[in-house]
């Protein structure tokens, strides 16, 4: 009998990014942002705990392969600043917040997914909580759509468009295992 080839990732359906669809987004992005920020003085990225912590270091690793320096890399939670945290509870498990200084800084916001904004909109009260950057940017993996509050990236690496119900799962080795995008059709949003 003959054996049956393996089912990889790059066979999942609804496949939008493997490893290296992701590989090429970050790359592209790590330049975007240094272009606008006009190089990389004063630059901060910080990511929001879990995914986007590994993207922003991802970015800062990119930023270091072309330019002379590599950021700063920040850990943001924002458990405690959502905006409904008290109709869900703590249904997650906190992770530590470690920042460098913001202070006067051009501070890029790193994130897997935009969905609703409410992420972000929880993100920007936390970082308020460490100092006040001179300006603050946002970086995005993927931006969904079907916003809630009137946010919007200043750096997108792939737009997807979907609809509420469906499920855009972001995979990153350091979380994951593995590299890719995957939007699952009405399996309910994260």
């Amino acid at each position: 009998m003959a054996e049956q080839p393996r089912a990889t990732l790059e066979d999942a359906p609804g496949l939008v990014l493997d490893a290296d669809g992701v590989r090429r987004t970050l790359t592209r992005l790590a330049h975007e942002i240094v272009e606008r920020n006009g190089g990389t003085t004063d630059l901060v990225l910080v990511g929001i705990q879990r995914r986007g912590v590994a993207i922003a270091h991802r970015l800062a690793d990119v930023i270091a392969s072309f330019e002379a320096e590599r950021p700063p890399v920040g850990a943001l939670d924002i458990t405690f600043h959502r905006d409904d945290l008290n109709a869900r509870g703590l249904l997650t498990q906190t992770r530590p917040t470690d920042l460098p200084n913001v202070e006067a800084r051009h501070v890029v916001i790193v994130d897997d997914v935009l969905y609703t904004g409410r992420t972000v909109r929880a993100a920007l009260d936390a970082l308020n909580d460490f100092g006040r950057p001179r300006l603050v940017r946002l970086a995005v993996l993927v931006d969904r759509g079907h916003r809630e509050l009137p946010i919007r990236a200043d750096f997108v690496g792939k737009n997807i468009p979907t609809a509420p119900a469906d499920d855009v799962q972001v995979r990153i080795t350091e979380e994951d295992g593995a590299d890719a995008v995957i939007v699952l059709a009405g399996r309910g949003a994260r």
